[in-house]
């Protein structure tokens, strides 16, 4: 590896590696003050929020103002349509890659890129696939070496990235991959459940230990007995609650709600957020006891937008599951060449409801990518024989992704753009409407 390059692949007695060259960055605020920072295989955002991996308290910073990645030859930085932009020099940069010595502005902060010495080698699979997750990167080449070795063990697996990732299609690969593949495999999404249902789901109850608790219930513990439960938005889960998942998870012992006695279970737990769980230790939102019973394996999903080299494994994967299943040849000329030049904010998810509907309306073009309200066509008559001809599943989705937008979009409008007021008027929890706004790309919105 040459001191320019950052990422490379190498191969040592058989086996092929992902090299990896930390790269350190300065921040001078304007007060003086310095810290520093390690730049490894996954970005860091920079901004005001708590949540970001960089946190940056200066008024000209946006709360995501920008993010910062390893490239083959630099830093790739990314404006996350801030404010005030990032500047090299008298320059704005929106998306590029610089070298070492570079220094950015970002408000009234300057970050240095001093370059790095440290190298991380990681195992790369043979395998360009992990159960239905595909990817020949290296990066995700490397990540399916990580949870291959983790599908041997019963060790709880902690998975981090971005919403639309994919994380739920790799935890049930590693459970399928395990001992306990006859087992039941059991999804709970920790932040789609009102708080008051979300003990009840965990640990079950008995007939009477609460108003409306007419019937006996096994909480998703006893259910995953033998087999494994995905924590899915764990980040989500109320901290008072938190104590008793980590009994669970220390004991193997569960005790439903209004029960005098402990039952055993048998579960290996997987758990996934996209949520910047080490700030979140930080401001006292999660349990520093718990992160480190969940996060014995720790592996860290990326992007979409850092492996876009596999967008056409996946487009294609995409295509071969319709039904009936078509070929790259179905989409118009040069779609493989738009795909790759967008952004891809919802990763995966949003590229394969992108895939979607340039099949099922052609017409669409280029607007398939982000799509807004219809408009006028030859009336709503061609769109309706389109649906009619496809199976009743693929029409479905379209509509239900088209309504859930043009929903979303009316909640904002109506509550002028304030997400706990919105999701409340929708029914639904607050990390729930959040979810569903980052899988249909819109612009992070106020808040209370």
């Amino acid at each position: 590896m040459t001191s320019s390059q950052t990422i490379t692949v190498q191969r040592r007695a058989g086996q092929e590696l992902l090299s990896v060259r930390e790269m350190t960055l300065e921040v001078e605020t304007s007060k003086g003050e310095k810290a520093r920072r390690t730049l490894g295989l996954l970005p860091l955002t920079v901004g005001t929020s708590a949540d970001c991996d960089w946190p940056l308290q200066d008024d000209g910073v946006s709360r995501r103002h920008c993010e910062l990645s390893l490239a083959e030859q630099g830093v790739r930085v990314r404006d996350l349509a801030s404010k005030n932009g990032v500047w090299v020099g008298g320059a704005q940069l929106f998306d590029g890659v610089v070298g070492e010595g570079v220094t950015l502005s970002v408000g009234s902060a300057r970050i240095k890129v001093l370059g790095g010495e440290g190298v991380t080698e990681l195992p790369m699979s043979a395998r360009s696939s992990f159960g239905a997750s595909v990817g020949a990167s290296p990066v995700m080449r490397a990540l399916f070496a990580v949870l291959e070795r983790a599908a041997a063990t019963d060790a709880a697996l902690l998975l981090l990235g971005e919403t639309g990732t994919g994380k739920e299609l790799l935890a049930q690969a590693t459970h399928d991959a395990s001992a306990r593949k006859d087992g039941p495999f059991i999804v709970y999404d920790c932040g789609s459940s009102p708080p008051t249902l979300i003990e009840s789901d965990l640990f079950g109850h008995l007939r009477g230990a609460f108003t409306g608790a007419q019937t006996d219930k096994k909480g998703i513990f006893e259910l995953a007995h033998r087999g494994t439960l995905f924590l899915d938005e764990v980040a989500e889960l109320p901290v008072e609650l938190q104590t008793r998942l980590l009994r669970v998870v220390e004991t193997g012992t569960v005790k439903p709600l209004g029960a005098d006695a402990y039952r055993e279970v048998d579960v290996r737990v997987i758990a996934a957020t996209h949520r910047n769980l080490k700030a979140r230790l930080a401001g006292g939102q999660f349990r520093e006891d718990l992160y480190y019973r969940l996060a014995v394996i720790v592996a860290e999903v990326p992007p979409l937008r850092e492996r876009k080299q596999d967008i056409p494994l996946l487009v294609e994967g995409f295509l071969q599951a319709m039904s009936p299943p078509r070929a790259l040849e179905a989409l118009p000329p040069s779609t493989l060449a738009l795909l790759e030049s967008h952004g891809w904010p919802g990763n995966v998810r949003e590229l394969f409801n992108t895939v979607t509907r340039m099949v099922l309306f052609p017409r669409l073009g280029a607007r398939a990518i982000d799509p807004g309200p219809a408009a006028p066509d030859s009336g709503t008559s061609g769109v309706s024989a389109e649906l009619h001809a496809l199976p009743l599943r693929e029409a479905r989705a379209a509509l239900v992704g088209s309504f859930e937008a043009e929903y979303l979009k009316a909640k904002l409008h109506e509550h002028r753009g304030n997400v706990t007021a919105a999701a409340r008027a929708a029914g639904v929890s607050r990390q729930f409407f959040y979810r569903l706004l980052s899988e249909h790309s819109f612009d992070e919105p106020k808040d209370e």
